[in-house]
């Protein structure tokens, strides 16, 4: 594939998710993360992109951008899965849980379908309603309701004024981002506020990000790293990256894409 090419790929994945990461990018182009780069470096010099850690985002989209819940549920599939099934053993019948809002939370609440007798709230429509149509026997979903982000969020006062008083087990939040400085983040204000609320109603926080949260910085930080008691990540995480959330982060559990899609093909043969 000739570097024109490449760069018109680029630049119609950006229209179609607003975002690139470097990582999804050498997947799909067959290509170095050095040539990848060297391309993003090119679009950003005609303006045609703003590079960020780890990817691009499209012209004039930084820190407030906020990819839609769709967009978002295309990326890094597999490791959403295998964070999701570890995430879900954790889960007995007779838990009460709070699951946030995001793709990976999603993933979890598929994983969640067949456990009888919990007690599910969740700021997140598409969460409520998957739960909500297989009509596990015991199972019970709280809704916050709120305003709806573009990210699939229901957010603001009145999300927090339904999650004030409430105490669940454990809290399954996703991120925007985790960063060493900033902490967990998002691209929307009134997001963060509602995930601090999450974060108090909760006796454990148990974060779900994959490696390409790493280093993203939204607009706004909700959680320092040290507030996080549980940390499920898979194993595409820079090795810094890892040491520095083992020094910060109550537990850190890794998990391993491949070997979940080959017992995936195992079942399946």
């Amino acid at each position: 594939m000739l570097a024109s090419q490449r760069r018109d790929r680029i630049q119609v994945l950006l229209e179609e998710h607003g975002a690139v990461r470097v990582s999804d990018l050498v997947e799909d182009l067959g290509v170095s993360d050095m040539t990848v780069r060297r391309d993003i470096e090119a679009l950003a010099r005609d303006g045609l992109l703003e590079r960020v850690h780890g990817g691009a985002v499209a012209a004039g989209r930084l820190s407030s951008h906020e990819p839609g819940f769709v967009a978002k549920s295309s990326l890094m599939t597999l490791q959403k899965r295998s964070i999701a099934a570890h995430a879900a053993t954790l889960v007995e019948p007779g838990a009460a849980v709070a699951v946030s809002a995001g793709t990976t939370t999603y993933e979890l609440a598929r994983c969640l379908r067949g456990v009888a007798d919990i007690t599910v709230v969740t700021n997140s429509p598409p969460v409520a309603q998957l739960l909500y149509e297989t009509q596990t026997p015991g199972q019970t979903v709280i809704l916050t309701g709120g305003i709806r982000t573009k990210s699939d969020a229901l957010v603001g006062p009145v999300a927090v004024g339904a999650l004030r008083g409430l105490h669940v087990d454990r809290l399954f939040l996703g991120t925007h981002g985790l960063d060493a400085g900033a902490g967990l983040t998002t691209p929307n204000l009134v997001e963060a506020e509602t995930n601090r609320a999450l974060v108090a109603s909760a006796r454990q926080v148990c974060v779900l990000a994959d490696h390409t949260k790493w280093g993203v910085v939204g607009l706004s930080s909700f959680l320092e790293l040290e507030g996080i008691d549980l940390l499920v990540t898979d194993d595409g995480l820079v090795p810094h990256a890892r040491a520095e959330l083992a020094d910060r982060v109550t537990s850190v559990v890794t998990v391993s894409a491949r070997s979940t899609a080959a017992r995936r093909r195992a079942r399946g043969a």
